[in-house]
Parts: structure tokens; C-alpha cells; sequence
């Protein structure tokens, strides 16, 4: 039950960075006031928690270590296909360099060197999050999972608040038949640089939130040449 506590804590942790920024833009809150009553502190959890499951030498400390660099180093192979369509027109604005003005509360006076450095980490975060997750959520054995859980995430971005609030129309159409395709582009390249570094960084890992509810979908132990037969 511990296990199962701590998992659903990282996880629900983990999931605040993603959420704030499409709240923001329904309306419900603004980003700065969001930033430091949940963003903050759930960067705070995770990091007591990390230092709490390393002092206990608990193999989970290593796998979601793994899964924040995994997920933040991948952002740079979406970067690698999001920046080229929002350079070409694909994309009506950069977005990090909104987050970051939204982040500090500057909308009216536009962005500057400071508000650029807060939405690029907050970009990378999110990217690192969403490694977290999905090292919890799905381990490492398949790494043709992380392909479709950039997928997944593309869709959900553009189903979000965020693209309505940008007034690009259905999928960003209105705007550009080339903004769902570098979207969904942009998310695969993110979810299979995630899967494929993942597992070369940990090896084979199961799903620990699997595990930990008694639903095994391969521990921890279970030996390469064993995963290897599932991919």
C-alpha cells in the first residue's frame, strides 16, 4: 500500500505541469497564480520524494531519475520538428516564449530575456513530467509504447483549451493544414525519443504501477532476452 501511495503521489505530481498551462488558457486561473500555488510545490514533492526514496536505496529513486532526463531530453527531438513548422508557418506562435510571459504575469508589457529562460524551463519540465509518468505508468519493456504515447499527447494538445484559445479553429486548420501535422510529428519524435532512451538508460524495466497493484506486466528482474521476445 505504501508503494501504491507513493506511486499515485509522483504521479499526480508529475501531472500538475502539464495541466496548468491549458487551465490557464480555459480561463479558470491565470498561469502565475497557478505556477506558485501548484507548479512549485509539486516540483518540491517530487524532489522530497526522490531524496526520500534514494536515503531507503529504493530502485524507484533510479527509475524516475531516468524518466525526468529521458522526458527532457527528448523535448529536443520535438523541438527538432516544431521549431522548423513554426518557422515556416505551420504554427502561429511560439509557445514556450508565451508560457514564459504568461508564467510571469507579463502579457501587456511582451517578452523579455527572463520571461523567455521561465517558459523554455517550463517547456522542458513539462517534457520531463511527462517522462515521469510514463516510466511509473508503462516501465520500459516496449519501447514502441512511447511512439504511441506521443501520439496520444499530440492529440491531447490539440484537443485542448489551448489550441481553442489560440483561434486556430478544428485542429488548427483554420490557421494551417500543416499545424496537426507537425503537432502529431512533433509528439512522436517526443515518445519515441522517450521509449528508446528510456529503456537504453534503465534496461528493461516493468511497469511499476502494474506491479505495485498486483497486475504483472513484468518486474523489474525480468531477464533482457525475456523482455526482448515482447517487443
Amino acid at each position: 500500500m505504501k508503494r501504491v501511495m507513493t506511486l499515485l503521489i509522483l504521479l499526480g505530481a508529475a501531472s500538475i505541469s502539464p495541466v496548468i498551462f491549458p487551465l490557464a488558457e480555459s480561463g479558470r486561473s491565470s498561469m502565475d497564480v497557478l505556477a506558485k500555488f501548484a507548479l512549485l510545490p509539486s516540483i518540491a514533492v517530487i524532489g522530497v520524494f526522490l531524496g526520500f526514496l534514494y536515503r531507503r536505496n529504493d530502485p524507484l529513486a533510479r527509475l524516475a531519475v531516468i524518466g525526468l532526463a529521458a522526458g527532457a531530453v527528448a523535448t529536443l527531438a520535438l523541438e527538432a520538428i516544431r521549431l522548423p513548422g513554426f518557422w515556416l508557418g505551420f504554427m502561429p506562435g511560439d509557445l514556450p516564449r508565451l508560457m514564459g510571459v504568461l508564467l510571469l504575469d507579463q502579457f501587456a508589457t511582451g517578452p523579455t530575456l527572463r520571461s523567455d529562460i521561465a517558459g523554455w524551463a517550463y517547456h522542458f519540465w513539462n517534457g520531463a513530467s511527462f517522462g515521469l509518468i510514463y516510466v511509473l505508468v508503462f516501465g520500459t519493456c516496449r519501447r514502441w509504447v512511447g511512439a504511441v504515447y506521443g501520439v496520444l499527447l499530440g492529440f491531447g494538445f490539440m484537443f485542448s483549451p489551448v489550441v481553442a484559445a489560440l483561434g486556430v479553429g478544428f485542429l488548427g486548420l483554420e490557421y494551417s493544414p500543416g499545424f496537426p501535422v507537425t503537432v502529431t510529428l512533433a509528439h512522436i519524435a517526443f515518445g519515441a525519443g522517450l521509449g528508446w532512451l528510456s529503456a537504453r538508460w534503465l534496461g528493461y524495466e516493468g511497469s511499476p504501477a502494474c506491479d505495485a497493484v498486483g497486475v504483472c506486466l513484468g518486474g523489474s528482474g525480468h531477464r533482457r532476452d525475456s523482455a526482448e521476445q515482447i517487443l
